[in-house]
């Protein structure tokens, strides 16, 4: 097997160097274990090569869908319990009001009468272009009931970038939440021939749209629902084109059962009734995104009550949580991060940082505690450590969950790893965070945390139903019936495979410890190897510098040149709180550029990240820019990533300051 892995050349492609006979085994220490007396765990197939794990597979929770499509679920919902509630909406004076199964059966069923009347064939792409709202999941169903399939659309896209998505998947239909969204793409309307309906949520579209389709016969809606079936495409979610032109993936309708089935079985206490308190999500994330679609998709197939929260501001997310009350949160590390951050800051104002602080450790130490104790590695949290905790419950953790609505018990977290001792704080705080890791290609979620099995630092194991296999390069490549059919290729006349030999090549890389858990240690693309020759990931400094209260981002050079070098962004709230502690006089943060106080604080932080690399990997020189990443100046994707040549074509002059002397940079 030595020989298998050598083959695998530069010029060769790592899918072809599988390891069909390495020996296999299960992950020790291993065992079921169950919920109210149900299994939610199995024994992994742990695959090894020259002593280390190359390949992790675990079976399947859900049996696989053979007939029908994500368009059944409101339908099914209704007959099952017409009157369970299935998703709440605020009514027009600001209030959550609930919807019932058989409610929202028939506002689906019509709006997709709306669409039939209006001419839109099967097969045929309808676009969504609005913030998280009810509406986006209304006429998701809506559209797959009607037979088409949906392209979203980012709401703070470009007019190029929306120009793109719509040319590219051929739309006929787009549906903007505002006006002035809908204002902005009528000068593209020349360029876009069959785009034969513009329609606007906020103008009340919708509701015309099922006014309209009243004449409909339901025999229209039925025979359109029987054409599909597992195979059948359902979405095409645009790439947020970091490396290049945006990529329609093709997900079908097995695509996401696939994933939201397995899902729902393996997170059984964030989907499933277990203390008698109803299950509940606010989803504040994008729903153009597949992490947030694939969690609305689940809710409905799970029937857990599902919110809508369109604004991530402060201001109106918080009264949105403390009346929805969640108990679980879908959430990016960046939130939690300022979380945390905020509230020590808070603690620091009033005199009580040190508290705090002791609070802190005590829910990281609980943490790691449980999770010693379900590895089977320790005892769990001693009678002295569980004293302490419930004396800093009231004082610090109490206070936390009810900024989040005072019901949360769980987080699923995404999108970038978190960090093993955040983790374990929100864990020792009465959260406890299931971390995964996925692409738009994989319908979401490719590994998970396991419940009762956590390893805090990971992104868990593969989603059942998963084969994760580390590639001789060490590129991460997955397979699995959530994995997408193909791209979408209008000059091809549809849909070209995205696998070889039933495996993604994902471009990111990681590493799989002796039990079968994944970390991610990088991209491939984004790898920087100096000018010594060595190959430095930046993921991971970056990741813990920013978790830092002072610093928003943080973004490594370094790719051909002698040593490695950083461009740092404030945190505006750090760094007021810093300013007052410090006695600062008030000015906004690029003005505190080149302060001397604020440099030494940063130069620690970036000491103490630099234990976690080897010398040659450690940060040498650091810049602080004037102003943030952010979306709108284009340096961000929706999913808070860095697009790195935007960043490094817009601060070229900085970058060469790093290695020139010249600019504001600290360093030995």
């Amino acid at each position: 097997m030595q020989q298998a892995v050598r083959r695998c050349t530069s010029q060769e492609s790592p899918v072809t160097a599988p390891y069909p006979n390495a020996p296999v085994s299960p992950a020790p220490h291993v065992s079921a274990l169950d919920y109210d007396g149900r299994p939610v765990l199995v024994e992994p197939e742990i695959r090894r090569l020259d002593g280390a794990v190359r390949e992790v597979a675990v079976p399947p929770f859900a049996p696989p869908v053979t007939h029908g499509s994500l368009a059944d679920l409101p339908f099914d919902n209704a007959e099952a319990a017409p009157g369970a509630v299935v998703l709440s909406r605020k009514n027009a004076s600001g209030e959550w009001e609930d919807v019932t199964a058989g409610q929202f059966a028939a506002e689906v069923l019509a709006v997709a009468r709306g669409l039939v009347s209006e001419g839109l064939m099967p097969g045929e792409r309808i676009a969504v272009m609005a913030r998280t709202r009810y509406e986006w999941t209304l006429l998701d169903f809506a559209a797959w009931a009607a037979g088409l399939v949906t392209v979203p659309v980012y709401p703070t896209s470009s007019v190029y970038q929306t120009r793109w998505i719509l040319q590219d998947s051929g739309a006929v239909a787009l549906i903007t939440e505002t006006t002035a969204q809908g204002a902005a793409i009528a000068p593209e309307l020349a360029r876009l021939p069959g785009l034969r309906h513009v329609w606007v949520i906020d103008e009340g579209h919708v509701e015309l749209l099922a006014e309209a389709g009243t004449g409909t016969p339901d025999g229209e809606l039925a025979v359109r629902r029987g054409m599909l079936g597992p195979d059948t495409l359902a979405t095409l979610i645009y790439t947020s084109g970091t490396t290049g032109r945006p990529k329609g993936c093709a997900l079908s309708h097995g695509n996401f059962f696939a994933e939201v089935d397995n899902a729902i079985e393996l997170l059984h206490p964030v989907f499933k009734v277990t203390t008698g308190e109803e299950a509940s999500v606010l989803l504040f994330l994008p729903m153009s995104h597949v992490f947030g679609r694939m969690v609305a998709i689940a809710c409905v197939r799970a029937r857990v009550r599902l919110g809508h929260a369109p604004s991530l501001k402060p201001e109106h997310l918080l009264p949105d949580l403390a009346a929805f009350r969640p108990t679980c949160l879908l959430t990016i590390p960046y939130m939690l991060e300022k979380v945390y951050n905020t509230a020590r800051a808070k603690a620091e104002s009033s005199g009580k940082a040190a508290a705090f602080d002791r609070a802190a450790a005590t829910a990281v130490r609980y943490g790691e505690a449980l999770e010693a104790r379900r590895a089977g590695t320790g005892n769990g949290p001693n009678a002295a450590l569980k004293a302490s905790r419930s004396f800093y419950d009231p004082l610090a953790y109490r206070k936390l969950r009810a900024a989040m609505g005072g019901k949360v018990r769980y987080a699923i977290c995404g999108g970038s790893p978190l960090g093993r001792r955040l983790a374990a704080f929100f864990a020792g705080a009465g959260i406890e965070i299931f971390e995964g890791y996925g692409l738009t290609e994989s319908t979401a979620a490719a590994t998970v945390t396991p419940p009762l099995r956590p390893r805090l630092g990971t992104v868990g194991w593969p989603l059942p139903g998963t084969r994760v296999r580390i590639a001789a390069d060490g590129e991460i490549l997955i397979s699995g019936d959530h994995v997408l059919r193909g791209y979408w290729d209008q000059q091809a006349g549809g849909v070209v495979p995205a696998t070889r030999d039933g495996w993604l090549a994902t471009g990111d890389l990681g590493e799989l410890d002796d039990d079968g858990y994944l970390t991610i240690t990088g991209r491939k693309k984004e790898l920087l190897i100096t000018a010594g020759g060595k190959s430095v990931a930046p993921a991971p400094l970056e990741n813990w510098l920013r978790q830092h209260p002072l610093i928003s981002h943080c973004l490594l050079v370094g790719d051909g040149r002698p040593y490695i070098g950083a461009l740092i962004t404030l945190d505006p709230d750090g760094i007021h709180h810093w300013r007052q502690v410090n006695g600062k006089h008030p000015v906004p943060p690029e003005l505190l550029v080149g302060d001397p106080d604020l440099n030494a604080a940063l130069w620690d932080a970036i000491e103490q990240a630099n234990q976690l690399v080897s010398r040659p990997e450690s940060i040498r020189r650091f810049t602080v820019l004037a102003g943030d990443f952010t979306e709108h100046n284009g340096h961000l994707t929706p999913s808070m990533k860095l697009r790195r040549a935007r960043i490094l074509r817009d601060f070229a002059d900085a970058v060469e300051g790093l290695y020139e002397g010249s600019g504001q940079v600290t360093g030995p």
